[in-house]
């Protein structure tokens, strides 16, 4: 039988009311353990902080944190010594009720005194914010405070842990309450059997926390035999595993690597590889493709800032034009009158290549550049083992995918392609047929220098813009391409991708620089037993 309207609102009101007292007793809780934090004494001011996390107060979490930042003050003048949140501005105090957030003006820093923390006051505050936010709605929030858990291992907490991992749902958090669980049962004061299970369970992870624990437990950190053995036999297991997420990450890594060089590579296989020309400006088509993308961000910072997020895919076409016509015009004004003699070409893009640079000094200064990346690129995608890839990177391997697809299109299935490999094959041939060999010649260079122009708009997102930017890759590429096969796409993908994986598994055991003298060896030898690489392709060099 439902109850009379009247005796609703009457239940309604006890129920409010009885809210209103609990609230009131948790400030007075709260109020009495903000006195104790300003006692001399250090042991009282760790009960004040005991007590104001178990208040329940909502406020717990911020008043402790500010107390953790120093930021946490009263006034010495006061003889109730109220205390107050601060935030410092000059010689000037901004002040903030603790308990309410409600502000409370402003005072010369003189006038107040600091509450003093010690390091035992610090390890009590993290214990104390990790138990207030175990429970909190933010997984994120939860996290945090079973890693400060972990670090602080403080017994006391053990068991609103063990309630939280009962009661949590998401898997994530699930496995680092357990980790912080068992990183407080590892303690030397715990039961053998706790321990033994902490080692287990630490054991199956793959932490650099739970290493640093399980290290220490293997050798004089615990004084049981049982258990130092238990622990020597789950490190190992754990080495292995985080041996192999190791070997992933540089796997990661070296095809990210990787990507770069094709991009940067790619172009080159083009007027290197196919038109058998010595670039040596390659290097500033990417750099020229980079103040290009810095340009376009700028112009779209001025005129259209809500459309900032377009700006690199913008900055691609524009980089692909802008590199494209000088390479053109490098075509059209130097190089042709140096085909077939490869030392004077040389010679006279290494000219070029200064030219270049010195201009782009003159024009955008010798400083580095920022272009910063879109909402869309930024962030990182999480692995186990503590292996993070980032968006950027991800999406410059899709685009070098995509660059190379595209230009394989280009030059099997386009009449422009089909004059290009008959230039190529057999320029007396072709110039028979019809075709206008000089101006093959200035496309090709100019789509290599293009292609470049694109490697150079990805290679901002990851690398500074300034005018020695292309001087980074350009060994680089000329070992990818002679690597792979002078003048073969697949060749220069198969190249790239081998050359950055190499690069990155090297680097751990021997260092960057070595790594890279390794692979030029390695390359070296390489091309002793194969002179035109891991896939050979017929070029002008061939012709008789």
């Amino acid at each position: 039988m439902p109850l009379p309207a009247s005796f609703r609102v009457i239940a309604l009101a006890l129920a409010l009311l009885a809210g209103c007292a609990d609230a009131a007793a948790d400030s007075g809780a709260a109020a009495a353990a903000l006195a104790l934090l300003t006692e001399k004494s250090a042991k009282k001011r760790g009960a004040g902080v005991e007590a104001l996390a178990a208040s329940g107060h909502q406020a717990a979490a911020a008043v402790l944190a500010a107390m953790a930042e120093g930021r946490l003050h009263f006034r010495k003048a006061d003889k109730d010594k109220r205390v107050l949140i601060t935030e410092r501005r000059g010689r000037t105090l901004l002040l903030t009720e603790p308990l309410t957030g409600e502000g409370a003006g402003e005072a010369p820093a003189a006038d107040f005194r600091k509450v003093r923390v010690n390091n035992r006051l610090r390890r009590l505050i993290r214990g104390a914010l990790g138990t207030l936010n175990l429970t909190h709605p933010d997984p994120e929030r939860r996290l945090a405070a079973a890693a400060g858990l972990m670090k602080s291992r403080d017994p006391a907490v053990r068991p609103a842990l063990a309630s939280a991992l009962e009661r949590e749902r998401d898997d994530g958090v699930r496995d680092a309450f357990a980790l912080a669980l068992a990183a407080i049962d590892l303690r030397p004061d715990a039961p053998k059997e706790l321990r033994i299970r902490a080692v287990l369970r630490l054991g199956e992870s793959v932490s650099a926390e739970a290493r640093s624990l399980l290290a220490a437990a293997a050798g004089d950190g615990d004084g049981d035999g049982e258990v130092r053995a238990a622990a020597h036999a789950a490190l190992r297991q754990l080495d292995d595993r985080l041996d192999i997420y190791r070997y992933l990450g540089a796997l990661a890594q070296g095809l990210s690597l990787g990507s770069v060089l094709l991009l940067a590579a790619m172009g080159l296989a083009i007027t290197f590889g196919v038109m058998g020309v010595i670039n040596m400006a390659h290097g500033e088509m990417v750099m020229l493709g980079a103040y290009a993308a810095f340009v376009v961000q700028q112009v779209l910072r001025d005129l259209a800032p809500e459309a900032l997020w377009l700006s690199l895919p913008l900055a691609i076409p524009v980089a692909f034009l802008a590199a494209g016509a000088t390479g053109v015009v490098l075509e059209r004004s130097v190089i042709r009158f140096l085909y077939g003699r490869p030392l004077e070409t040389l010679l006279a893009t290494w000219g070029v290549s200064l030219a270049l640079r010195q201009a782009v000094r003159t024009v955008f200064g010798p400083t580095n550049q920022d272009v910063s990346s879109p909402d869309w690129m930024s962030g990182a995608f999480e692995l186990a083992g503590g292996i993070s890839i980032t968006y950027n990177r991800i999406w410059i391997f899709l685009l070098a995918l995509a660059v190379l697809g595209a230009v394989a299109l280009l030059i099997r299935c386009t009449a422009f392609g089909l004059e290009m490999r008959a230039v190529v094959q057999n320029r007396r041939m072709a110039n028979s047929m019809g075709i206008r060999s000089a101006r093959i010649d200035a496309l090709t260079f100019g789509l290599g220098s293009g292609i470049a122009g694109m490697a150079g708009v990805a290679l901002s997102q990851i690398d500074n813009v300034s005018p020695n930017l292309g001087q980074n890759y350009i060994v680089d590429s000329f070992m990818v391409v002679v690597f792979g096969g002078v003048g073969n796409l697949w060749g220069t993908l198969v190249g790239a991708l081998s050359l950055g994986v190499v690069n990155k598994i090297l680097e751990p055991f021997s260092g960057a620089v070595l790594g890279k003298i390794l692979v030029l060896v390695a390359i070296i030898l390489f091309i002793q037993k194969h002179p035109r690489g891991l896939f050979a392709l017929r070029g002008r060099a061939a012709e008789s």
